[in-house]
């Protein structure tokens, strides 16, 4: 079984200074916690005083957004070498934010996930339906054209070096969450077509995480199920004591 992993996505929170007292309230909360990475992802300005408070800990650094071009005429963009200098592992990429306000199409979202594996950093690819796409029962459908499109091009050879997120967006900061078993249904099927794409073992060893207001009191039950690896936390992360205790789930 992958190691699970937990990636606070910070959004557009935190200054300079809340984003070090927040990790540094954070460390000493899950410095016993073994058998599980953590990630936490600021904005771009927070990336290098974050990352020197993270230094010599097991936690993890990622970015919420990245360009697919190494350099250039991109204004208000940031490149893989960019990151790879503040010492990035992980780049958040298709997240429905980014699909909904910023246009990230599938096509944009895949240039940006093959950029990302060919230049070393691990692209967490966030997969999702809308509350129409839901209710019209269209849930696999959608999540099984953003798998495959996310990955068109792309060429992963080992299990870590790729994240998948699956996160319903009706569920994104609306205190709404998909139930355990609704979750892992989703989950499974993510599952069975990254296998067919990348391979039996890849596919099982590629970590599968639930975002969508997760939260201290149902991260017990989303971890319980087979196939959810982890969890990626948008407003529960901006808590240390919050995110610690969904860092520290029961049955790890």
């Amino acid at each position: 079984m992958p190691v699970p992993l937990m990636v606070a996505n910070w959004k557009m929170h935190k200054t300079v200074p809340e984003a070090v007292d927040l990790v540094q309230d954070l460390l000493p909360q899950i410095r016993e916690v073994r058998d599980v990475e953590v990630a936490v992802a600021p904005p771009y300005t927070a990336l290098h005083a974050v990352g020197k408070a993270i230094e010599g800990t097991p936690v993890e650094l990622a970015s919420q957004n990245m360009f697919w071009e190494l350099e250039g005429a991109f204004t208000g963009e940031i490149s893989p070498g960019m990151l790879r200098d503040l010492n990035c592992r992980y780049v958040i990429l298709g997240h429905s934010e980014r699909r909904q306000y910023f246009g990230d199409g599938d096509g944009e979202v895949a240039r940006k996930v093959n950029t990302a594996l060919v230049e070393g950093l691990v692209p967490i690819l966030c997969v999702g339906e809308t509350l129409g796409e839901r209710d019209y029962g269209k849930t696999f459908e959608v999540v099984q054209r953003q798998v495959l499109s996310g990955l068109d091009g792309s060429v992963v050879d080992r299990g870590d070096e790729l994240v998948i997120a699956y996160e319903p967006v009706w569920a994104i900061g609306t205190g709404k969450t998909s139930s355990p078993g609704a979750a892992q249904e989703v989950h499974s099927h993510i599952r069975g077509l990254v296998k067919s794409l990348l391979g039996e073992e890849t596919g099982r060893d590629i970590r599968i995480l639930y975002g969508g207001s997760v939260k201290p009191d149902n991260i017990d039950g989303l971890m319980a199920m087979d196939d959810i690896d982890g969890a990626l936390v948008g407003g529960a992360s901006l808590d240390a004591a919050s995110f610690a205790r969904i860092v520290r789930f029961k049955g790890m």
